[in-house]
């Protein structure tokens, strides 16, 4: 199944585009540890019969038209090309210098751009022992390529279930107290359009006019997304997530937000007591897909399907909550604070009237323009959330047994920090 019917050039989206501009040039790194060693031998089978045939943006390139428009067009697939096995000679051999050998190459991958004659995807096979699995599938792919629903789907669709591979696994669905549409639907109509215009003024000015102050973690440079970074990933008791969610009667994306924003906020009272005043934004990334389930590639790629593929999202402001003496003692008052601002934002005409708003400036404007004014919004805040729902059962890759899986968004201008809802435990 590809996501065109015909071998022709197809332009890109505008979504598409904007990520991929000298200014913005956004990547997804997925990685899924692997219980046993890696075996290279199953793995270009896995790719040419499961990964390119689900969307055929895997197996094209950006190319300009005689217009000057950028497009896809399929090339050729040359899977020795997109395969990457890192050697490494200077370690001692022991679990800590492979996890040291772990991290400064994912921080390597994370800098690296592809090569324009290539599909914008690569594969790593780190085949290294660390102290959390027997070897890690590192996937590198370029947002234009879609958005983290259709490369979860995509995922998803390449794994099998551990307990009966021939099987089709379930595609999780969210559980989230509240939908995933960004349009309002039962909202008394004055209110909503007073609290909307209001929202959208506000929206305005911040990602026009009204950056966020500098602080520990917002340095104000605008070349952060092609510096050299650190990635750090933090596991966290689903039990004692579902407590909290439970106590509180809110949804799981309610505590892990409040959490992050708690965090936050006791990161930068550490580095700097002042910046706990500093007025901090948070953008939460929202899929619009009339849909709270996974569906196949297939039916994404199906006329009218209520999940298209492609990159299909928007951006909500979210302001972090100050750090008060009553708050520090008693976190899960960011819990509650954050539950407030999202659905806040969620039901509000805001999100998609700034999705006009992109739209209208692209057509009007031209694509830089559009880019030029998406690139302020991620500029002028200081980090992005964003949430993925994780395989529900165990599952293979290549028939390696995964027994954990998480994803980073890179090369933003700002501190990324995305989190995976799955069945591992802690």
């Amino acid at each position: 199944m590809n996501c065109f019917e015909e071998d022709i050039p197809v332009p890109l989206s505008p979504m598409a585009d904007y990520f991929s501009s000298s200014l913005i040039n956004v990547f997804v790194i997925a990685v899924a540890e692997s219980e046993i060693p890696i075996d290279d031998s199953k793995v270009q089978p896995l790719l040419k019969n499961k990964l390119l045939p689900i969307c055929s943006r895997f197996s094209s390139i950006m190319v300009a038209d005689k217009d000057g428009k950028k497009v896809w067009k399929q090339v050729d697939v040359n899977l020795q090309d997109h395969v990457k096995i890192p050697k490494f000679t200077s370690t001692n051999g022991t679990l800590k210098s492979y996890d040291e050998c772990f991290d400064e190459y994912m921080s390597k991958i994370a800098m690296e751009q592809f090569r324009e004659d290539k599909p914008l995807w690569e594969l790593h096979l780190f085949k290294y022992p660390t102290s959390k699995c027997e070897g890690t599938f590192i996937f590198k792919l370029h947002h234009a390529l879609g958005d983290g629903y259709s490369f979860m789907t995509t995922f998803l669709s390449i794994v099998e279930s551990a307990d009966n591979p021939s099987v089709q696994i379930k595609f999780p669905s969210s559980k989230s107290s509240t939908s995933t549409n960004a349009m309002p639907k039962q909202l008394s109509q004055t209110a909503s359009m007073f609290k909307s215009a209001f929202d959208f003024g506000w929206s305005l000015l911040k990602n026009s006019l009204i950056p966020d102050e500098q602080t520990p973690l917002r340095s104000g440079h605008e070349d952060v997304g092609f510096r050299p970074m650190s990635i750090v990933n933090v596991s966290l008791s689903l039990d004692n997530i579902k407590e909290v969610k439970n106590k509180l009667k809110v949804s799981v994306n309610d505590v892990l937000v409040g959490a992050i924003f708690f965090g936050i906020q006791l990161y930068m009272k550490a580095k700097n007591h002042r910046s706990r005043t500093a007025e901090t934004t948070a953008l939460v990334l929202l899929n619009t897909r009339n849909i709270r389930a996974y569906i196949s590639a297939k039916e994404m790629h199906a006329t009218n399907s209520k999940a298209p593929w492609g990159n299909r999202f928007h951006f909500m402001h979210v302001p972090v909550p100050m750090l008060s003496d009553k708050k520090e003692l008693n976190p899960l008052e960011f819990v509650l604070d954050a539950k407030k601002s999202i659905n806040r934002q969620r039901n509000s005409l805001a999100v998609p009237m700034t999705g006009v708003l992109l739209r209208l400036l692209n057509q009007i404007k031209g694509p830089q323009a559009a880019t030029n004014y998406m690139y302020k919004i991620m500029n002028n805040a200081s980090l992005s959330i964003s949430h993925m729902v994780g395989p529900a059962e165990k599952v293979t890759l290549a028939d390696h047994p995964i027994e954990g899986f998480y994803f980073m968004t890179v090369g933003l201008s700002q501190v990324s920090l995305p989190y995976t809802e799955s069945i591992r435990k802690n």
